[in-house]
């Protein structure tokens, strides 16, 4: 048997204004502070445009390919993980994006996977003592999302941008999540297959492989004239999966590749629409979620993916460069560091609103739009970026990585006169 297993991922974050319009002097409340540093006209437009060029239409589309196969033996199933950040937009900016998703979870053919709420590098803070608890409190919190919005208790785990090493799997299997995603890139599989299930090293954690070229040539390749295989149709595409070796194909990719990275002019609704009458064609092909997949094959092996040569699935080289592979990367993300060890200790009723001010200027697509690398990788960084160049979105990352610091010395200092009043009152 060879099934199918499609992971979506759908994420929107709070972008920030460009560096040169974010004017801080004089701003001493967070209110003031969220409204001069998130761009959020911008938000609201961009959430706006993708709902009504992606995320309407194509969940319109997978509930109609769910219903077409609901009274089938083998039945149309997907998955999808959706960031804290972009539920809460969505829910601010298009509620019906939400309702559609809910609609989608209540087939019993769709599986909501966890991540970090906010679409965090949290994970690499694991070796950190003051703030390996960050990304086991964002994962809880996008676990009790998922619950709310579509009383789902996710069993996988995938991390922000398939980032994954041993440890990573480690936090996550002790969380109790039956499986995590990783990157099926070569040099951790040791000339093994990206087809079958491995465990992570020194873990008996499962880890569904994606299976980066058939999920890349719909992704990335399927509009592009200089692909050897375009026009890409349904009926090649499922040749090529029912070929496979394997047991589980793994296709992961961002949901935004139906609308908006690939247009609809491309055909790439027409290819959705047709895939899984192709794919179902074969007797020996089917679909399944992640967790079905675990349940269903055996465990064929072992990767080893120590810390220091962490994967992800971003960029050629598949690993951390897309996020903090330049000093100015380096030092926003040094900056947030800091800004959480000071939250460690703070004293303040109004704590819980630095913190979430905090995690929103974690979320990584702030570094990746830092990024300041040349030729195919360059190109993608500035096709998703909102600003002219790396260093505008540097400028304004890290004046407000600064301003918040500074508002929380403020704070620290204001508490510490309050109790010391109160001291002097009480001694009276």
């Amino acid at each position: 048997m060879v099934s199918v297993c499609f992971y979506f991922q759908v994420h929107q974050p709070k972008r920030l204004k460009r560096g040169d319009k974010i004017k801080l002097k004089g701003v001493k409340t967070l209110e003031e502070f969220e409204k001069r540093v998130f761009d959020h006209e911008k938000n609201k437009k961009i959430m706006k445009k993708v709902a009504e060029k992606c995320y309407l239409p194509t969940n319109k589309l997978m509930l109609g390919l769910i219903d077409n196969y609901k009274r089938q033996r083998k039945k149309f199933k997907i998955s999808y993980s959706l960031s804290g950040i972009f539920i809460e937009q969505a829910e601010k900016y298009m509620p019906e994006v939400i309702e559609t998703f809910q609609w989608l979870a209540d087939t019993g053919c769709v599986e909501f996977l966890d991540e970090t709420y906010y679409h965090s590098l949290s994970s690499l803070w694991i070796y950190d003592e003051d703030l390996k608890n960050e990304f086991i409190e964002q994962i809880k919190l996008h676990r009790e999302l998922i619950w709310s919005y579509f009383k789902q208790k996710p069993k996988v785990f995938r991390n922000t941008e398939l980032i994954f090493n041993n440890d990573i799997a480690k936090v996550a299997k002790s969380l109790g999540y039956k499986a995590i995603l990783a990157e099926g890139i070569e040099h951790i599989l040791n000339g093994k297959s990206p087809e079958h299930i491995y465990h992570a090293y020194n873990t008996k954690m499962p880890v569904l492989l994606r299976h980066y070229r058939l999920s890349d040539d719909i992704s990335f390749r399927f509009s592009a004239p200089w692909f050897e295989a375009w026009p890409l149709t349904a009926d090649k595409f499922a040749s090529w999966v029912a070929s496979c070796q394997g047991e589980v194909i793994n296709l992961f990719m961002d949901y935004e590749t139906f609308g908006e990275h690939q247009w609809e002019c491309t055909g790439i609704f027409e290819f959705m629409k047709h895939l899984p009458y192709e794919l179902l064609k074969y007797e020996h092909v089917d679909f399944v979620t992640p967790t079905e997949a675990v349940e269903r094959y055996p465990v064929r092996g072992t990767i080893d993916v120590p810390g220091w040569q962490t994967i992800s699935w971003a960029d050629i080289e598949r690993d951390l460069s897309a996020w903090l592979s330049n000093d100015m990367q380096r030092t926003a993300f040094k900056e947030m560091e800091k800004i959480g060890r000071m939250l460690k200790n703070f004293k303040s009723e109004k704590k819980e609103e630095f913190k979430r001010l905090w995690r929103e200027l974690q979320t990584s697509d702030h570094l990746y739009y830092c990024c300041t690398k040349f030729w195919a990788d360059g190109d993608i960084h500035k096709y998703f970026s909102p600003y002219n160049s790396p260093f505008l979105a540097f400028e304004g990352l890290i004046k407000s990585l600064d301003h918040l610091q500074y508002l929380m010395l403020k704070e620290r200092e204001k508490v510490r006169e309050e109790a010391e009043s109160i001291k002097i009152s009480s001694a009276r």
